[in-house]
């Protein structure tokens, strides 16, 4: 009976992950809240590991430019709260999902237990591609998790695409103390 009960708090933990309510983060927002922005390429392979009650997938980054921060080498892991474990999967909506391979520019937080994420989960990352052009772009997605600004109003989150010399403008501005620097309405 104990057992029954155990898995069913288990089981109840597990499902209300699927719900994640995030804050919106401004672009200037994930600036200055992150401790390291990079830009890099995911290699192959990941691996799961379990902290606490969550699983977490990892993905070794092959950091190529660094905007802020130190990374401790010329790799960093970095850990997306969900993924497969020993035969359980533990889906996180909003959490972003790195391609082995792609060049991404990611908005990284490190814990003090030195657990490294992507900001605002999908918020903080952004593939770079190049257009037709020649230009490098970067964009990403709208998140599929619920979004709240600073007042705790549902709002929609969008999509967002730029150059990637915008964005390192953005960077770089709101770094130096600029005032106004960028979409911070995005």
């Amino acid at each position: 009976m104990v057992r029954l009960a155990i898995i069913g708090v288990a089981v109840g933990c597990l499902a209300s992950l699927n719900a994640s309510t995030l804050q919106r983060l401004s672009l200037n927002d994930m600036v200055l809240k992150s401790t390291m922005i990079v830009r890099g390429k995911v290699q192959p392979g990941t691996s799961a590991a379990l902290r606490g009650a969550l699983i977490y997938t990892h993905y070794q980054l092959s950091v190529t430019t660094t905007y802020k921060g130190t990374p401790a080498g010329q790799t960093v892991d970095v850990a997306v709260p969900g993924g497969r474990l020993n035969g359980l999967l533990q889906p996180v909506a909003g959490a972003p999902t790195l391609t082995s391979g792609q060049d991404y520019v990611l908005f990284l937080w490190t814990s003090k237990s030195g657990l490294t994420q992507v900001i605002g989960l999908s918020q903080g990352l952004f593939s770079v591609t190049t257009n037709a052009q020649g230009q490098a772009m970067v964009s990403r997605g709208a998140a599929n998790a619920t979004i709240l600004n600073a007042s705790g109003n549902v709002v929609p989150d969008s999509s967002m695409q730029m150059p990637l010399s915008q964005l390192v403008s953005t960077i770089q501005s709101v770094l130096s103390g600029a005032s106004g620097a960028g979409s911070s309405g995005q």
